[in-house]
């Protein structure tokens, strides 16, 4: 992948990519925004196509994401928390609930660049309902995990 940045006046860019280009208005939206905004789509494009992939559809979806970054700089994202609501012909809400979480663990390759940096979690309304709430991601370097006490086997 390659990406093309260039000036155009005042604080306006345009990026240019292999199949398009974009202008990018500072301050209007500012870059970090633009990178939240990749984090969200790649996710949704996920959300989209596994299902496809499966038979199913999934229609009405909304994506919300919110990010707390550090205070000193270089001010990185902290903690991201995505809401996930959407309706579809999944057989029950475990199978939407995993689609979300073959996103976030698995296949958006935004979101697992930025795992072991910042804490990820997320909520699923599936049809209406609220199936799950803050679920935190399985794995990456911010996530505190409760495991418990975990006793080791005799020897």
């Amino acid at each position: 992948m390659k990406i093309t940045v260039s000036h155009q006046d005042a604080m306006k860019f345009e990026a240019k990519t292999e199949k398009s280009s974009f202008v990018i208005d500072c301050p209007t939206i500012s870059p970090v925004e633009y990178f939240l905004s990749g984090i969200i789509t790649c996710s949704a494009t996920d959300i989209i196509l596994i299902p496809k992939n499966q038979g199913k559809t999934v229609t009405d979806l909304v994506v919300d994401g919110e990010v707390i970054r550090a205070e000193d700089h270089p001010r990185k994202f902290v903690k991201l928390h995505l809401t996930y609501s959407f309706n579809s012909d999944a057989d029950d809400d475990t199978q939407a609930a995993r689609w979300v979480m073959a996103s976030v663990e698995t296949y958006c390759s935004t979101i697992n660049t930025i795992r072991d940096s910042t804490e990820i979690s997320y909520s699923i309304s599936h049809n209406g309902k609220l199936i799950r709430e803050n679920e935190k991601m399985i794995s990456g370097g911010r996530s505190q995990i409760d495991l418990g006490e975990i006793d080791a086997c005799c020897s």
